[in-house]
């Protein structure tokens, strides 16, 4: 049981460490494309703030470890079947540098896994509509919708005004960071959960029980090292092949994003 949770802990910050391969592009992807900041400053900025950002929350954490299934009826074998399921998913769409969730496959992992082994009443999917459905479909919708009316309002302020979008460009190093800052606090915490789950169905940790230091630290610092070294393929995708984006769009696009990461995160919606 030991070498077992071992095994879990190592391929959850496995996990972690490729979510940030994805993820580097997601907050950055904008900020390069228009020039706002070099590739190598943008990356490791993001680096610093995803490992400060693993800091400042813990309630996405407890929706995972407490809240998706019923942790007394499943052990860390089924823990670890999950999280192998999101590590080949994120290691293909990395591959193929398609921005995809990492947080969902995770979701997805947890949840196959546990109606296998113990079955559907195991799952609670009323708590899996309320944080994971609901936030996955209205968070894209609400910050498409923050960033489409900040982009309205900075174009109608600026028209014609070549110094007000050199200012949107320097506005995108902060914006931008914010992303970063957001995605530490709510993407880290997936894997704090999952181990936390994965000691607390061990009987390392009784249940409730909040991710100890260790694990808080330990899932920052693999989340900042999968941002440094990962995410060019997405990046191209992301910021090239999608759409042009100029420094007032992309501006609005991280801010949204930002709003709407950090407000989910204090309310335990587990976003992507």
């Amino acid at each position: 049981m030991e070498i077992l949770v071992v095994v879990v802990v190592v391929t959850a910050l496995v996990f972690d460490f490729t979510n940030g391969f994805h993820d580097t592009a997601n907050a950055m992807a904008t900020s390069i494309a228009t020039g706002a900041l070099p590739p190598r400053v943008a990356v490791a900025v993001s680096a610093v703030l995803n490992l400060v950002g693993a800091f400042l929350s813990i309630e996405v954490a407890l929706t995972i470890s407490n809240g998706l299934v019923d942790e007394t009826r499943i052990g860390p074998a089924v823990v670890f079947g999950g999280l192998v399921g999101a590590v080949v998913w994120n290691l293909a769409t990395w591959l193929l540098g398609l921005p995809s969730s990492s947080s969902h496959a995770l979701f997805g992992g947890l949840i196959g896994a546990t109606w296998v082994a113990a079955g559907a009443d195991a799952v609670r999917f009323t708590a899996v509509v309320e944080k994971v459905l609901v936030p996955a479909i209205a968070s894209p919708l609400i910050a498409g919708l923050v960033a489409a009316v900040g982009t309205f309002v900075a174009y109608r302020l600026t028209r014609g005004t070549r110094t007000a979008t050199r200012g949107f460009r320097y506005g995108q190093i902060a914006s931008a960071s914010l992303v970063s800052l957001a995605h530490g606090t709510n993407d880290a915490q997936k894997t704090m959960g999952i181990i936390t789950l994965a000691l607390i169905t061990a009987g390392a940790l009784p249940a409730g029980a909040e991710p100890p230091l260790w694990v808080i630290v330990s899932a920052g610092v693999a989340i900042a090292l999968g941002t440094w070294l990962g995410g060019w393929r997405i990046i191209q995708t992301l910021g090239r092949r999608i759409t042009d984006v100029e420094p007032p769009q992309g501006f609005a696009a991280e801010t949204g994003s930002a709003t709407v990461i950090l407000t989910s995160s204090q309310l335990g919606f587990a976003l992507s």
